[in-house]
């Protein structure tokens, strides 16, 4: 799907923006970029003077850095999220992802139109590609054996845990699930996949070669590291606040692997163009 042209400011964010950039203008759109000066091809405006003429203006993922900052690891300086907020007008849509309370907070006193693109159903699943691409690749260069033959753990079977599963069972690992609703593990069978309940996870690690979580909850705590096999691996795909306890996987000596971002680092372009189809459709659904 492609919108007649319009004027798009990117501001921030890492290869995915960059990659947008990129794509937006390849549509024929008037693109903007800031903050964004050490992203590969990008040409970025000194200042955010004109910001408040576009159509939509899109802050990365996550949009937010550590205090109050704009999350902008490709520029060379560091920005204030309110400041950028400031040079924007009332009424003017802002696509974000992941927003959080506080930007939606700051969008509010600007009476900004803040949407969140990250709580896109369409985009969560499609980032669930790359996501599992790239942990297989983690899998693929830490663990000594081949996947092939491995057994391996999924814990949860939403978005990712069913793009996972079955590309690994595809390489012929040896896949099981743990999954807590009965029509989860449900799905899991008719894949072909081995499936448990949650309750007694303990009790059956230690057969696993490998273990992917991407439950972000607490999931595997002292009890579930002590039980896996010497040698086992895990590869942590949730969110924060994540779902292993590494302090207890470092006193034990589990070798754990906490992910996070993937689609941004094995997948810029194709993530990139995921957000750019995700912001069409918000710009659609308001018919802008």
């Amino acid at each position: 799907m492609m919108l007649r042209a319009k004027n798009i400011w990117v501001v921030g964010g890492d290869p995915r923006q960059a990659a947008l950039a990129a794509l937006l203008a390849d549509d024929g759109h008037s693109v903007h970029t800031y903050a964004l000066e050490r992203g590969e091809g990008t040409r970025c405006e000194p200042s955010l003077a004109g910001a408040d003429r576009a159509d939509c203006v899109v802050l990365p993922l996550p949009a937010a850095g550590a205090e109050g900052r704009l999350n902008a690891p490709l520029s060379a300086r560091e920005h204030r999220l309110a400041q950028v907020l400031d040079a924007l007008r009332p009424g003017q849509l802002v696509c974000a992802g992941m927003a959080g309370a506080e930007l939606e907070r700051m969008a509010a006193e600007r009476e900004l139109l803040l949407r969140d693109y990250f709580a896109r159903e369409e985009l969560a699943v499609l980032n669930a590609i790359p996501t599992a691409e790239g942990a297989i690749q983690i899998a693929m260069e830490e663990l000594p054996i081949t996947l092939h033959d491995a057994r391996a753990l999924v814990i949860g079977f939403g978005r990712l845990g069913r793009a996972l599963a079955p590309r690994l069972r595809a390489l012929g690992a040896r896949v099981w699930v743990s999954a807590r609703r009965y029509e989860q593990r449900a799905a899991a069978e008719g894949m072909g996949l081995g499936s448990e309940g949650p309750d007694r996870l303990a009790d059956w690690l230690c057969s696993y070669d490998l273990v992917f979580n991407t439950v972000p909850a607490p999931v595997l705590g002292v009890e579930e590291l002590a039980a896996l096999k010497e040698g086992a691996l895990v590869i942590d795909l949730a969110s924060r606040p994540g779902g292993v306890n590494l302090e207890a996987a470092a006193a034990l000596g589990v070798r754990v692997i906490w992910a996070l971002s993937l689609p941004g680092k094995v997948a810029p372009v194709t993530s990139g163009r995921y957000i750019k189809d995700t912001v069409y459709h918000i710009m659609e659904e308001l018919d802008l």
